[in-house]
């Protein structure tokens, strides 16, 4: 009979020694992550190494061999506590846009899947006649998709509020980027663009038409240009707070189209690279040594992670999500559902969730596949040598031949458990009535 572990001084020493088994630190694991390890069934668990990921990956081996020294080459697989296949890895590696998954493990850890970033819309003068006596002041918080439609909202909200012209600039302040553009400046021209529709270029149009039937087009004309303030305003009214979408819609955006820029903004928002690596191997129970990063989106061979931790990493995104009825598939894209950016001309296992990573010389890939045999497989294989394209191909034939030895799980769910809010939508900004609070 299977036994599963309960809670008590007994069932925490097995799991620290589980844990053990793979490599990872229990002291570095939340309480709702040991909770979850003692759950597992301890005598399911099957030997390792698994002989028919053993094969497959040392077949896998000899091919990359051709393409680059072996030493490069690094595979990590893992099934609940048990390790089904290694080949370095412990070493950390060029990962690529790996990378993101360590950004995205801490940016969760930091703010929760449910996190929206707030930007502040205010005025240096009073409101009369529909014309703002002053500046138009934009507060940003770091909210890394603020994008056509989500300006044009804003623009329809002050129209509501009966603003149609401002006499002075526009001003931005705090931590404010508008379509994947870090320059403040450049942010900053671009929502003066979209608040005003008779400044709108076909771009602009194009992302109207998609908006619900009957969306307005907004009227905000300002007189002055674009200021960045460093330093706080003595005095501003507060008129509008806009609130993006939520954090889990972000991190998805983000990982299905590999968004460096999004990325880049998360990690700085976070506290920056290092703080990034060290949120990310203290939820994954990892040595920081096995995640060491430059920056948040994985450019550059600089940023190397183990494929050991970029599993557990994964592991632990999905135990951040539990508690919050989310799943894994809510924020990287899934075989069989997403057919855009990165899962393009690729051919991955029904169901399996997928991070991809690349650069001139590095293919990387990580991941977890639901099979019939071993149930959820957690793997990571980064690649170095001249030949990207051939990795990938045979990154997937790999997990096609593993799919095919295990089995597909009978209860594969390729579908998110959650609906993507609605970009542009307007019940994400709150309207101050009277504009009379004072900053």
């Amino acid at each position: 009979m299977l036994q599963r572990f309960g809670s008590g001084l007994l069932a925490s020493g097995f799991v620290a020694l589980l844990l053990k088994v793979v490599g990872l630190s229990p002291a570095a694991l939340k309480p709702v992550q040991l909770l979850e390890w003692q759950d597992l069934p301890v005598f399911a668990l099957p030997s390792e190494p698994d002989p028919v990921a053993e094969v497959a990956m040392r077949q896998s081996l000899k091919d990359w061999s051709i393409k680059g020294p072996t030493a490069s080459q690094g595979v990590w697989m893992q099934s609940g506590m048990t390790r089904l296949a290694n080949h370095q890895g412990t070493v950390p590696l060029p990962a690529a846009s790996l990378t993101k998954i360590a950004t995205t493990l801490a940016a969760l850890d930091k703010w929760g899947p449910a996190h929206q970033f707030e930007t502040v819309v205010s005025t240096t003068g009073v409101v009369k006649d529909g014309v703002v006596q002053g500046d138009l002041v934009i507060t940003g918080s770091g909210d890394p998709f603020f994008v056509w439609e989500e300006a044009i909202a804003l623009g329809n909200s002050l129209n509501q509020l009966g603003i149609r012209r401002v006499t002075g600039n526009l001003v931005v302040t705090g931590e404010f980027y508008m379509n994947y553009r870090e320059e403040p400046v450049i942010s900053g021209q671009l929502l003066q663009q979209a608040l005003n529709s008779s400044l709108w270029t076909p771009a602009i149009a194009t992302q109207h038409a998609v908006m619900p039937k009957g969306t307005a087009k907004p009227q905000v004309a300002i007189a002055g240009t674009v200021k960045v303030a460093t330093i706080p305003l003595p005095k501003k009214f507060l008129i509008l707070r806009h609130r993006s979408v939520s954090l889990t819609q972000i991190l998805k955006e983000m990982n299905i189209y590999s968004n460096n820029v999004m990325a880049e903004i998360l990690a700085k928002s976070v506290g920056g690279a290092k703080v990034t690596a060290q949120l990310a191997a203290n939820s994954a129970g990892v040595p920081l040594e096995e995640i060491q990063l430059v920056n948040g989106s994985g450019l550059g061979v600089d940023n190397r992670i183990s494929p050991r931790a970029t599993s557990a990493m994964l592991m632990a995104v999905q135990r951040f999500l539990q508690p919050h009825q989310l799943d894994i598939a809510d924020i990287f894209p899934v075989a069989g559902r997403d057919k855009r950016g990165t899962m393009q001309a690729r051919n991955f296992p029904i169901g399996t969730a997928i991070k991809t990573g690349t650069l001139r010389d590095v293919s990387a890939l990580a991941g977890v596949m639901p099979t019939r045999d071993r149930g959820e497989v957690w793997f990571a294989i980064i690649n170095r040598g001249g030949d990207v394209d051939g990795f990938r191909r045979q990154q997937d034939e790999l997990l096609g031949r593993l799919s095919k030895q295990w089995g597909t799980s009978p209860t594969v769910n390729a579908s998110t458990t959650t609906a993507p809010a609605l970009l542009g939508d307007p019940k994400r900004n709150e309207k101050i009535s009277g504009f009379q609070t004072q900053l």
